[in-house]
């Protein structure tokens, strides 16, 4: 039995090699294929049957049906694509493309003039619903900041889209700050938030909070505040929750508490509201620093918004008072406390 399968061993090992061959040509032979099926539509204009296509002949993953675009000269490059994403427009279920988009979006980013069209491309996949692979966030970081080598300006950059029919928008470009974000490019992100507007594409809440959280994940609180504030002063917009309960993380972590309290009292002058869980978090935060008086002041302000610390913060609150001896105000915000119910 030793010996049967030590030569049925053997026998295996010589044929692996002639099965991986038969399986690369057979793997060849599927992407000429399907290649040729695109590029026949193409040719014919019949964008439209390309998604359809994709799905059905989908099988080299490894490999792009679009590649054969590079033998085109780029203004036939750049009116098949776009020719190509309007006929996408009206079918339906919109995410049908999705496989198309990502091919393309893949081409166009690896090709030798990725920008603009690649940003077009990118606009119309995320207009239609669908998500860019992930890939999508390294090729895009990389290719955007080999332009900016070139020493363009943001709006300009973002504006050659017109050239080709597109316009930037809000959208494209908070994924071009996902992407930079995503590859730690913090500076030329902020550069980028900086220069939509510019390019007419005014920041919105989403923008700020991609580049701000981005900040918070590497424990840049300056940075982090000072876009905060900017966000808030210059273009009156309101931070989403879930981006200040990030950078008031941040503050606690880098043991910030006086920091984080001050962004909450600024925010509520400038007349945004604080959430339950930013005034429960920076109030654990003073009292893992043993600011017991400042954690009764922000308990306090609290309850003056309608919320009401945990039992257990509550009480950590009280004795942290008393192991002060400050009777006084642990006795003020004991009844108001009471006064609440509580």
């Amino acid at each position: 039995m030793v010996v049967g399968a030590t030569m049925h061993h053997r026998f295996l090992l010589r044929f692996c090699p002639i099965l991986n061959q038969y399986s690369s040509v057979r793997s060849v032979s599927s992407l000429q294929k399907l290649e040729q099926a695109v590029r026949a539509e193409v040719e014919a204009k019949n964008y439209i049957k390309i998604p359809d296509l994709l799905i059905s002949l989908d099988c080299c993953q490894n490999s792009n049906p679009f590649s054969f675009f590079s033998s085109f000269p780029q203004n036939l490059q750049v009116q098949i694509v776009d020719e190509m994403l309007q006929s996408f427009i009206p079918i339906r279920p919109r995410s049908k493309p999705q496989l198309a988009y990502s091919y393309l979006l893949s081409y166009t980013l690896q090709s030798s003039h990725p920008l603009p069209l690649a940003l077009a491309v990118l606009q119309r996949t995320l207009r239609s619903g669908c998500v860019p692979i992930p890939q999508t966030y390294v090729l895009l970081s990389s290719v955007w900041l080999d332009r900016q080598c070139l020493s363009h300006s943001v709006a300009d950059v973002l504006l050659e889209m017109q050239s080709i029919g597109y316009r930037p928008d809000c959208e494209t470009c908070n994924f071009l700050l996902s992407s930079l974000c995503a590859v730690d490019q913090l500076v030329e992100a902020v550069k980028v938030l900086r220069g939509m507007g510019g390019a007419g594409c005014i920041p919105d809440s989403n923008s700020y909070g991609i580049v701000i959280s981005a900040f918070c994940r590497l424990r840049k609180t300056v940075e982090a505040q000072d876009l905060m504030k900017q966000m808030v002063v210059q273009y009156g917009l309101t931070p989403r929750q879930g981006t200040l309960l990030k950078l008031l993380a941040a503050l606690r972590a880098n043991r910030e508490i006086w920091k984080a309290v001050e962004m909450i009292e600024f925010l509520e002058k400038e007349g945004n509201s604080v959430g339950f869980e930013s005034y429960e978090l920076v109030i654990e935060g003073c009292l893992e620093k043993r600011e017991y008086i400042l954690a009764g002041k922000v308990a306090m302000r609290m309850t003056e918004r309608g919320f009401i610390p945990y039992i257990s913060v509550r009480q950590k609150i009280i004795e942290g008072l008393a192991s002060v001896d400050e009777w006084k105000i642990a006795c003020a915000v004991r009844q108001r406390f009471a006064s609440l119910k509580s």
